[in-house]
């Protein structure tokens, strides 16, 4: 069934005709950022062609695993066969270049098709595996077509066990390297939050591929294993005074009790310490995800809501910033002045997370809300360094001036898929 018209007035009645405009405007916009990020190779991070890049700017021309993956599942609904073909391409790039022990590339050269596997100081980047698995397991569903799927079977599997030996001490979790995600130069280890929720749907997402390979035995040990880390998950991010009988051991409440009761999933936990930090993407990959329910998320909603995450513009990635001195900061924080408070993973704004931000609100009943703040992301999106419509990689969290990279795939890709889903049913089919 074709998609209905997007902005019908009769839907968008509480805002202005200059703002349904700019919303019209937005969307082609972002879909012409997407065409600029169109390689041979796959979908580039920002746009070859619009962006300088030194020193280690220059994996920016690449083809980034996380990146590729979440702009494909966020172009799904696009009937453009450019913008299709090179879904499929990325996959391929990422698929094609898996390390002997199983762990997919962080991102691939697009000038050399060399992989590289760490990020920052040779770090491996846990993220890119998860993300890849989720991609093509979307790609694949949203079409009707697993052939990509059975092509790379052994691929997929083997990056799911490597995936799994990270949990070194069998509880579920994964234990995560010290910035060893999409935040490369951010103090979050161990158990992390972003990580974890993204575990969580990947097992559900192999589970099903193995399902249509008729493998439904196995695809039920996967499903129980994700459920398994939901329940660890909630348990150990989310603190509570009121102790369940049903488990065993003392919960993080018990150990880390002068947190009270929570309102959104803690940012890390670790044997040794923790942070009370909200990271701001990952609660809201938590609900996207259904692992968390709606009543929870309400409460994150207000929280976030009231501590202003989308003041000047959708959305900081994290609240509050770690400043010198906190004793989450690090000295490498500092490195390419990237991580100062307010800046890039240190409760930056990130236009990306910011069109979660919106279909967050929009899944909690609140369409009328939702459509002001994609109007919000809209303005932010329409900024730029050099030229309007950039869809800007990231922003101040103060001054709300774009100081990433210009025409972000996943920027443009969001800015998409909070486009369609605001047309749609507060709860559409799909996730993420």
């Amino acid at each position: 069934m074709p998609k209905p018209i997007l902005f019908d007035p009769s839907h968008y009645s509480n805002l202005t005709a200059e703002d349904q405009a700019l919303l019209q405007l937005g969307y082609g916009r972002a879909v012409d950022a997407l065409e600029r990020n169109i390689t041979p190779k796959g979908f580039s991070a920002c746009s070859l062609n619009d962006n300088q890049v030194c020193g280690t700017d220059a994996n920016y021309r690449s083809v980034w695993a996380r990146d590729g993956a979440k702009t494909i599942i966020w172009t799904l609904d696009l009937d453009d066969e450019h913008i299709r073909n090179c879904q499929f391409q990325t996959l391929r790039t990422i698929l094609s270049h898996q390390a002997p022990a199983g762990q997919l590339p962080a991102h691939v050269l697009i000038d050399s098709d060399e992989p590289e596997y760490g990020g920052v100081g040779g770090i491996t980047s846990i993220d890119s595996a998860l993300w890849t698995i989720i991609a093509v397991h979307h790609l694949c569903r949203h079409l009707g077509d697993w052939s990509l799927a059975e092509e790379f079977r052994d691929t997929l599997q083997k990056a799911v066990d490597w995936l799994g030996a990270l949990d070194a001490n069998n509880c579920g979790l994964l234990e995560i390297p010290e910035a060893g995600d999409w935040t490369d130069l951010f103090a979050r280890s161990y158990h992390v939050l972003y990580d974890e929720v993204l575990w969580h749907r990947c097992l559900q997402c192999h589970a099903d591929m193995l399902d249509h390979h008729g493998e439904n035995d196995r695809a039920e040990d996967y499903r129980n294993w994700s459920e398994h880390v939901k329940s660890m998950i909630l348990r150990r991010f989310w603190p509570s005074t009121i102790h369940d009988e049903s488990q065993s051991g003392p919960s993080f409440a018990d150990v880390q009790y002068q947190l009270g009761d929570a309102r959104y999933l803690v940012a890390q936990v670790s044997p040794f310490n923790y942070s009370w930090r909200c990271d701001v993407y990952g609660n809201l990959l938590a609900y996207l995800t259904k692992l968390v329910d709606k009543d929870r998320a309400m409460m994150t909603f207000r929280f976030l809501w009231g501590v202003g995450v989308n003041e000047p513009g959708p959305v900081r990635n994290m609240y509050p910033p770690i400043h010198a001195g906190d004793p989450e900061w690090r000295d490498y924080f500092a490195v390419n002045v990237l991580n100062l408070p307010n800046h890039y993973h240190n409760g930056g704004i990130w236009p990306f997370i910011g069109g979660l931000w919106v279909r967050y609100i929009h899944k909690l009943g609140m369409p009328e809300v939702a459509r002001r703040e994609l109007v919000k992301l809209a303005s932010l999106c329409s900024q730029g360094v050099k030229n309007e419509w950039e869809f800007n990689e990231w922003h101040h969290a103060e001054t709300g001036r774009p100081m990433g990279k210009a025409y972000q795939a996943w920027s443009a890709a969001s800015f998409v898929k909070a486009c369609h889903d605001l047309h749609l049913e507060p709860e559409p089919d799909g996730q993420f």
